[in-house]
């Protein structure tokens, strides 16, 4: 082995390492220096807040790209030579001169798709492999075959850096795959921002790994577009999104909102849980329909004639009766607006119509000619009763100011009349937390309704008037100050009014919002993202993708997941059957066929479990073989089975995961005390209990599947419960079932 190659590359990370510490050591003296800096202007705080923004973010770059920060390196036929690293770093020269070369360029896709076939202009490609700042191993593969030069850091195996890094102890938390991208991945990574890529794959083909990288890149590419409009990651649950949340970091990028489909209503945080039969009927694409009905049903007319009592002694009663409504209705809904935006309409109509009332009453001529009130003291009265207290209130009963809480909050609780005989008990809910199923339900109802924003706009109107009055009261304060000492018809003095008006005076000193794009896309429920990735998309309910299409018009999108491990009872069967209404045929449907996770032993027992449902059933690949079949046994103490096994089965590095039906998890619980679970557990602890729900996208050391026949029989998509759980490890696996 050559000592003179690992010595120059190990002084050229200590360089690189030393360009990165002056760096963040710029990058900090210059947040120190702004926030300690004079002036409390709005344009100096405007210029300290993005100054400390921007360099905030170049140090979370930094921070992130301290792991690993170069791991390879691109030797060219030509003489070009470039080093390969999670950030590009350069040189503080005039040129600019590249360090290391961030792993999204262009020249940097050799090092991911280069082969001795096709060696895309390389003569050597090197694997660097480093702990800390240490350089720890080199991996040279030759593709120029003509090349006779060796180093003594040659492979004969070409896949020596990847089935390493699959061998490596799991940690809790995803980990990137900048050094291990492989050429079926890199294709999809680098595919181009516009319209809907589907990636599908079976367990362990870097779905998820593919995505992630996926973002990273487009906001690399197309970092301009996408930082103003944000990248949304949508997971399955709040423990998957722990799982992959150092990924993004790690690569630089902060800027991206990863959230599940409960937490994609402002406002609403989902903590309640449905059954499947609940879940599944909310989730149908009809509900949109049964809930545009319930809205409607909430646009009324009294059935007899209702008495309004107007506070005035010359008014009397007035009476609002059915057809003086339905005229109101009937115009309010050929408006074609929402809800609470036609509202307007139907109260202007309402007021008019008993305005004329009283007008034919205390004007009516005893002989029979005109009315005997003038204009003005018609429009003395329309004003009156439009400000009466008991107007507004019958206006409020015949046609409600509707929150969409409050729509779907009436509708859970009296469902009858709108669902089929028979399911209005299945989703029947007086009180209670939102669930996950609820949230599509509340979106779809925020667009039926509306916001009538009128009162927001006008308060804005009136603080951006006051803001101005103040602004031109200190501008003639200015402006009667100033010295007349060389004034004359000559005089060239400006004072502000020469310069500046009060209006523009006054949008200078208005706050500016100086949060993230992520973080006011996360509180705007109409915010368009630039791009949407949805991972185990399979699980989304046909409510749910309307939802999302509503957060994405342009359709650009990334869609990962595989239809064999479809668990919930709302997941569309097909691809086709989710983007048909939204993008018919239009969109590129691709497939990842290598299984990087899950050993072969272990992916033959969960292969035999799908073929028995589909005999025609072809799994993903499994690039390696660990020689440790899955072993089984059979108890009736089963808390205390897999206690035992998790003792026996405690691998020295890396975690454990029992997944079990949540029915055996309070007697698991207690016979694993050290055990994280829960709703959100925490994936670093050493073992951690979860249902096969929660285990979707994760992956451990080990495994020991609990009860797999009550797994199985847990529902209609049990068998691909049960799938997921089988495939989870990434070297062992046991299986515990209960006798009898």
């Amino acid at each position: 082995m050559s000592t003179e190659e690992m010595r120059k590359e190990q002084q050229f990370i200590t360089e690189l390492y030393a360009r990165l510490d002056h760096l963040r050591d710029q990058a900090e003296r210059a947040v120190r220096a702004a926030l300690k800096g004079g002036g409390s202007s709005f344009q100096a705080r405007l210029e300290r807040d993005v100054l400390v923004a921007e360099q905030a973010g170049l140090l979370a770059a930094f921070d992130a790209g301290e792991n690993g920060l170069c791991f390879g390196r691109l030797e060219f036929r030509d003489g070009r030579d470039h080093h390969i690293g999670r950030i590009g770093i350069r040189e503080d020269d005039e040129e600019r001169t590249p360090l290391v070369v961030d792993w999204r360029a262009e020249v940097a896709r050799p090092f991911y798709l280069a082969t001795g076939y096709e060696p895309m202009g390389l003569r050597r490609r090197r694997h660097i492999s480093t702990q800390g700042r240490e350089v720890t191993a080199l991996h040279d593969e030759i593709l120029d075959l003509h090349d006779t030069t060796r180093t003594g850091h040659e492979h004969h195996d070409a896949d020596d850096v990847l089935l390493a890094a699959l061998d490596a102890a799991r940690t809790g938390r995803m980990s990137d795959i900048v050094q291990t991208i492989q050429a079926e991945q890199d294709r999809i990574i680098r595919a181009p921002h516009h319209g809907v890529l589907v990636v599908e794959g079976g367990p362990g083909t870097g779905k998820t790994a593919v995505a992630l990288h996926r973002a990273a890149y487009l906001l690399y590419a197309y970092r301009e577009q996408l930082a103003r409009r944000a990248v949304l990651i949508v997971g399955p649950n709040p423990a998957f999104l722990g799982y992959i949340g150092e990924v993004l970091p790690a690569l630089g990028e902060t800027g991206v909102l990863l959230a599940t489909l409960g937490e994609l209503f402002p406002g609403v945080h989902a903590t309640g849980t449905d059954t499947p039969e609940a879940a599944e009927i909310k989730g149908r694409a009809g509900m949109a329909d049964v809930l545009a009905r319930y809205v409607r049903d909430q646009q009324t007319v009294p059935p007899t004639d209702a008495p309004i009592e107007i506070d005035h002694d010359d008014y009397g009663t007035l009476l609002l009766d059915r057809n003086m409504a339905e005229d109101a209705r009937w115009d309010a809904r050929g408006t074609g607006l929402p809800h609470n935006l036609a509202r307007p309409r139907f109260t202007f109509r309402i007021i008019d119509a008993l305005t004329d009332q009283l007008a034919e009453r205390l004007g009516a001529d005893p002989f029979g000619g005109p009315n005997l009130l003038d204009p003005s003291d018609i429009t003395q009265m329309r004003k009156e009763i439009a400000a009466s207290p008991a107007v507004h209130a019958a206006i409020e009963e015949l046609w409600p100011t509707l929150s969409p809480q409050r729509l779907v909050a009436g509708f859970l609780a009296e469902p009858d009349g709108y669902l089929p005989d028979g399911e209005a008990e299945f989703v029947r809910r007086e009180t209670g937390p939102w669930t996950e199923a609820d949230v599509p339900l509340l979106d779809e109802a925020a667009e039926l309704l509306g916001e009538d924003d009128t009162a927001a706009r006008a308060a804005a109107e009136r603080e951006r008037s006051r803001r101005i009055e103040y602004a031109q009261g200190v501008l003639d304060v200015s402006y009667a100050s100033r010295t007349y000492e060389f004034e004359d018809a000559e005089s060239e003095v400006l004072s502000a009014h020469d310069i500046i008006d009060a209006e523009r005076f006054a949008e200078r000193h208005e706050e500016a919002d100086h949060r993230s794009a992520a973080e006011r896309a996360a509180a705007d429920r109409t915010w368009a993202f630039g791009h949407v990735i949805v991972d185990e998309a399979q699980e989304l309910s046909a409510m749910a993708w309307r939802l999302l299409m509503r957060r994405i018009p342009t359709r650009s999108m990334t869609i990962v997941g595989d239809p064999a491990q479809t668990g919930d009872a709302a997941g569309c069967g097909s691809w086709e059957e989710i983007l048909a209404p939204y993008v018919g045929e239009r969109f590129e449907h691709v497939r990842l066929g290598v299984n990087y996770r899950t050993p072969a032993e272990i992916m033959e027992v969960a292969a035999e479990l799908r073929r028995a449902e589909d005999p025609a059933f072809q799994p993903p690949r499994s690039v390696r073989s660990t020689g440790v079949p899955p072993w089984e046994v059979t108890t009736g103490d089963l808390a205390g089975e897999v206690a035992d096994a998790v003792r026996r089965e405690m691998p020295d590095e890396g975690r454990l995961a029992v997944i079990a039906p949540a029915v055996h998890h309070p007697a698991l619980g207690a016979a694993l005390p050290d055990a994280a679970h829960g709703v959100n557990p925490d994936l670093t602890r050493p073992v951690v209990l979860l249902d096969p729900r929660q285990a979707k996208g994760l992956e451990f050391d080990t495994v020991i599947v609990a009860d797999p026949d009550t797994i199985r029989s847990g529902g209609p998509h049990g068998v691909n419960d049960l799938y997921v759980a089988l495939t989870r490890a990434t070297q062992r696996l046991g299986i515990v079932r209960l006798k009898g």
